[in-house]
This record gives structure tokens, C-alpha cells and sequence, in this order.
């Protein structure tokens, strides 16, 4: 039976394709994998996770490839790449939302929730149009900390 393919997802693959023949590289089985598993994993990942999905779906893929990769799927928004102020960065698959998106991140047991937030896209526009400035980028992540004390992915209390 053969496998059945999702339109978005076939769209995307195309595109993706492109991006990577313009900067004069070839859509391997390898980057495939990772360009399917980055699509694939529900949430924030990190690198790491990418690679673990990625040679579930490929066993040749290696770090190298995940690492190189990145920097592609993020140019090609086929992924979202976060810096949350931790040791590593953290993607998520890129959902196509027209508004803009905060992160609420938990300092007790380290998961980030997205959140709709279209107000923030206006207000940049606002306070750069009002200096003079166009905005280029902007972001809003708010750290807090866990109420629920039956978190399984709570840390232990600091001492």
C-alpha cells in the first residue's frame, strides 16, 4: 500500500528542496530524514531529540548532518529556532500562525508553553514607527515558575 503523503507537508518538502538547490546543496536522504523529523516532533525540541528522531527514521544520519541542517530548516521556516537562556537552543516546528507568538518558560521543570500574543506585533510596530525605526525582529519570553507540585518534570527544590 503506499504511503500517504500530506499536501502541506509535500509543499513544504518542495520548498525546502529549493531553499537548499539555491544555496547549491543536494536534498540527500539524510537531510530528508531530518527535514521529516524536524516536521515531525510535537513541541520544543532540542538538537539533540532532532538527532535521536532523525536516525529513528535514518540510521546514517549523524550529528554533523543534524548541526549543518539547522541553520536550513530555520532559513527555510521550516522550523523556529529559540534561545530560552539555557545551555542549548530549542525549534519547533514551524506551524504557519499569522500572529505573533510568546514563550511562557517554567524555570521549575524547564517546558515551554507558545502562546498567541498579536497585541506584541502592533506594539513593536508602535514604539519603533514612534523613534523612527522599523522593526526587524522581536520577541517576548516570560519566565515563571511552575505552581503544580506533582510536576513530573519538576526539579528538585534549590537549596
Amino acid at each position: 500500500m503506499p504511503k500517504q503523503t500530506n499536501p502541506e507537508s509535500a509543499v513544504q518538502s518542495g520548498a525546502f528542496k529549493a531553499f537548499i538547490a539555491e544555496k547549491g546543496l543536494r536534498a540527500t536522504r539524510q537531510r530528508m530524514a531530518v527535514f521529516e523529523a524536524a516536521r515531525s516532533i510535537q513541541g520544543h525540541y532540542t538538537a539533540e531529540d532532532l538527532l535521536k528522531k532523525a536516525r529513528s527514521l535514518d540510521r546514517s544520519v549523524s550529528r554533523a548532518t543534524i548541526y549543518r541542517a539547522l541553520p536550513l530548516l530555520v532559513g527555510s521556516n521550516v522550523i523556529r529556532e529559540m534561545d530560552v537562556g539555557r545551555d542549548q537552543k530549542y525549534y519547533l516546528a514551524e506551524a504557519g500562525s499569522a500572529t505573533f507568538r510568546a514563550q511562557l518558560i517554567c524555570e521549575n521543570c524547564d517546558s515551554i508553553v507558545e502562546v498567541d500574543a498579536p497585541f506584541m506585533e502592533w506594539y513593536g510596530k508602535a514604539v519603533a514607527a514612534k523613534h523612527g525605526m522599523r522593526p526587524l525582529s522581536q520577541k517576548l519570553q516570560v519566565t515563571a515558575a511552575c505552581l503544580n507540585e506533582r510536576c513530573p518534570r519538576r526539579k528538585p527544590a534549590r537549596s
